[in-house]
């Protein structure tokens, strides 16, 4: 027997299925013959932060890859499979980074940079699997120009500054450099477009806010 709130799941999932089923007969058939989305959203595994709800999406819009304070670093081989395959196998045109307000794994990585300049121990340790999941954000956080800003902007400060640099690394990738490269090749005609694009959710307001930061296919 599941627990009352796995009960409850899944007799909400029976009577999601039924209603969209009335409403669309056909809309399950289809999902079964494949997808074809045209965006990847790399977002944080934050419960309040679910895409497809945030942008009144249905299954098979958005191709999805989350994790801890939504990064994308370039060994990981999970991120980087996500990516090949939305790009190369699924066909996506849109690569967006999502971050958000009070974010845990940044306030985390906030905390731990100001124990480090203070040579306090360290609030996150390095040698856990979160640790050196969040090195490379803590290491980011350390070279803001925080002290000019008033403490309670330091964490928006950091989630912007963080979907700036995973955009950066996204572009860096070998699969969005060659898809670039063949895009703007042959007589500088098109073949495939895919963008890079970087987004902050506001927890309090709903509301996704566009950073201004896309990248695409540049001619040579």
């Amino acid at each position: 027997m599941s627990p009352p709130l796995l009960a409850s799941l899944l007799s909400a999932n029976v009577q999601w299925a039924e209603r969209t089923n009335d409403a669309h007969p056909d809309f399950f058939g289809q999902c079964a013959k494949g997808q074809s989305p045209k965006v990847l959203w790399i977002g944080c595994a934050d419960s309040r932060v679910p895409e497809s709800v945030v942008t009144d999406a249905k299954p098979g819009d958005i191709f999805v890859h989350r994790n801890i304070a939504n990064q994308f670093h370039l060994h990981d081989d999970s991120a980087l499979s996500v990516l090949t395959y939305a790009v190369h196998v699924v066909g996506v045109e849109h690569v967006i980074i999502v971050g958000h307000t009070h974010c845990g794994g940044a306030a985390a990585c906030l905390e731990a940079a100001q124990a480090q300049a203070s040579n306090s121990p360290p609030t996150v340790s390095p040698d856990t699997p979160l640790g050196r999941w969040l090195a490379p954000l803590i290491n980011l956080v350390t070279t803001l120009d925080l002290e000019t800003l008033p403490a309670e902007a330091h964490l928006e400060a950091i989630v912007e500054a963080n979907v700036k640099r995973q955009v950066e690394n996204v572009c860096a990738t070998d699969v969005i450099k060659h898809t670039w490269a063949a895009a703007m090749g042959g007589e500088g005609k098109e073949k495939k477009q895919v963008w890079v694009h970087g987004w902050v959710y506001d927890v309090a307001s709903g509301r996704l806010k566009d950073l201004g930061v896309s990248r695409g296919p540049q001619p040579q």
